[in-house]
């Protein structure tokens, strides 16, 4: 633990030096002709937005620099018993139970049957989809040792969402098990890899949590094979980087993570929060909360970016990913009630903290960029024109800071071998420069999406749960001008308010405005897919080159039970990776 506390103390220092370095730098060059209080305030803004941008940069760079790891522990059968649990919630019953389908096949196939049992938690308030879940269930029971071992039960009411679902089987159920294995409707984990995870349990008595970095798969669009390459081939070394620095209280992401049960009964007991939501009522975000409040109580929580067979699919379009975001700010907002919690460690409350500012920061670097637009107004401040080689310079600044980061993971794995699971070393370099080209066209989209979200919840508007639209995903222009025409009005607006009154910011607000201005378009775009049959160019992952042996048997058992035609192959059983 003295190690991650020494990683954090120089990651921090790190980023405060950096990002109090560009706002000494910002006020030398707005400054010039004197400090007004405007100053003072663009100032703070950007030291503000800095930091939290080089504080992602600098845990890119720590995962860089970790050198490798393999998984240790101990070989043979896991002593405890361990729950698997799926919650779903209106989802799609056929692609769920699948995957509890390929799950049990994995660990029949490794012989340790006797240690798993699956349950499926639903909180579907659909009659249709209730109806599809219950044709599902008997059909994975004629799955390999599945009766007596394979579970399903419906709630009447869904109270506290997915994190009163987990409760209500903890409270039931849990004294059953030693240990719960946590997904979600869309994860698929290989069974050696659970196997793994509760010898991990076994091991360490001490440890109360323990979390996987979850891979995309299946992503047929242009957005969400954007999405899973930066998953796959980007952030395993942020998370190795932000591993390092979390060391025993590390997160808890809501799925693909094993607990103690007996630790998470006894501590992990949510409160509800006074008042209506959406800053009262039931914590959205509860995972962190419940890492925490782990970690009080002594236990300790890892996350272990290296182990592998840990998957899970992502939203299709921006509009689903936007929807999503939406329930994750309210979540992370609702974490400032909890912020003084007794007894609380500093770093979970640092943890909430990151986790309130990676959405306040899209309304701060707007306020910042309305503020410029209002000094550049005033006559006497033409600081861009006098100082254009200082602001050049704070502009690679952060340029360096984003994109930093990304090209030293393609020199380690170019240096590594590892780009060959990535189409060879010139696919995944085109695939990486792609990424933030497509990145930084959809980043001013969602800087609107995620600001007006968090005006919505300080003026007192929920959210809800909205259920997760897990299909192809394509979106009409039309669809994409409903749901953004007012993210084009706000780019044009910039446009030109800055044109009329600040025209010597037009070619720095232009990156931002036109992608806005263009938000319908980009949408729609980018919810397409290659045409059926052709093989991808950019974005190729391992799961495509080589796809595990699990992602193969869960995407058979899908097709024979939804298309019907001759018996296929026997089950394949799975074996777990490990990431270099």
């Amino acid at each position: 633990m003295a190690k991650a506390h020494l990683t954090r103390a120089l990651a921090l220092g790190a980023a405060a030096l950096l990002s109090l370095g560009g706002g000494w730098l910002y006020m030398r060059f707005i400054g010039n002709d004197g400090t007004s209080p405007l100053d003072v305030l663009r100032t703070t803004l950007f030291t503000l937005v800095g930091f939290w941008l080089v504080w992602g940069g600098v845990a890119g760079v720590l995962g860089i620099l970790a050198p490798p790891r393999r998984v240790t522990g101990s070989a043979g059968r896991p002593l405890g018993m361990t729950a698997i649990l799926m919650p779903v919630y209106n989802e799609d019953a056929a692609a769920s139970f699948s995957r509890v389908a390929a799950m049990n096949r994995s660990i029949v196939n490794l012989g340790l049957a006797d240690r798993f049992h699956f349950a499926i938690l639903s909180d579907s308030n659909r009659e249709e989809v209730a109806a599809e879940e219950i044709v599902w269930f008997e059909q994975l029971l004629s799955e390999p040792m599945a009766e007596g071992r394979v579970f399903y039960r419906r709630r009447e009411r869904n109270i506290g969402k997915k994190a009163g679902n987990i409760e209500d089987f903890i409270s039931r159920s849990g004294g059953a098990y030693d240990y719960a294995l946590i997904l979600d409707a869309d994860s698929l984990m290989d069974g050696a890899t659970i196997a793994a995870m509760a010898r991990r349990m076994d091991d360490d008595p001490r440890l109360g949590l323990l979390q996987t970095v979850p891979e995309v798969i299946h992503a047929h669009s242009l957005f969400g094979r954007v999405m899973q390459f930066s998953a796959a081939y980007l952030s395993p070394y942020f998370a190795r980087g932000t591993a390092l620095m979390q060391g025993e209280e590390g997160p808890y992401w809501g799925h693909n993570a094993i607990v103690r049960v007996p630790a998470f009964a006894a501590s992990c007991g949510l409160p509800v929060l006074s008042g209506k939501p959406p800053h009262g009522g039931h914590i959205l975000s509860h995972d962190y909360v419940e890492a925490a409040l782990l970690s009080r109580a002594g236990w300790k929580v890892e996350v272990d970016p290296y182990l592998g067979g840990s998957y899970e699919e992502g939203p299709e379009n921006l509009i689903e990913y936007a929807k999503r975001d939406r329930r994750w700010c309210q979540g992370n907002l609702q974490h400032r009630r909890v912020l003084g919690a007794p007894d609380l460690k500093v770093w979970s409350r640092f943890t909430f903290i990151q986790g309130i500012m990676a959405y306040a920061a899209s309304p701060l670097w707007l306020a910042l960029m309305a503020a410029s637009i209002l000094a550049a107004a005033l006559p006497s401040k033409y600081w861009w024109r006098d100082n254009e080689t200082g602001i050049w310079v704070l502009a690679v600044a952060v340029g360096v800071a984003l994109l930093l980061p990304k090209f030293l993971i393609l020199v380690r794995s170019t240096l590594g071998g590892r780009n060959r699971g990535f189409g060879g070393t010139i696919r995944a370099a085109l695939s990486v420069v792609a990424e933030i080209v497509i990145s930084t066209l959809l980043a001013p989209i969602m800087l609107c999406f995620q600001s007006k979200a968090v005006i919505e919840i300080l003026f007192g508007l929920d959210g809800g749960w909205p259920a997760t639209n897990r299909d192809e995903g394509r979106v009409s222009l039309s669809t994409a001008f409903a749901a953004s025409w007012w993210v084009m009005v706000a780019g044009a607006a910039v446009l030109a308010i800055s044109t009329a009154f600040a025209s010597d910011l037009v070619p720095w607000l232009l990156p931002v405005a036109l992608p806005a201005i263009g938000a319908p378009l980009l949408i729609a775009a980018t919810s397409h897919g290659i045409a059926s049959g052709r093989k991808p160019i950019l974005f190729t992952t391992t799961s495509e080159s080589a796809p595990a042996p699990i992602i193969v048997e869960q995407q058979r058992i899908f097709l024979s039970w939804t298309q019907p035609g001759p018996a296929l192959a026997e089950p394949i059983a799975g074996t777990a990776t490990v990431h270099a």
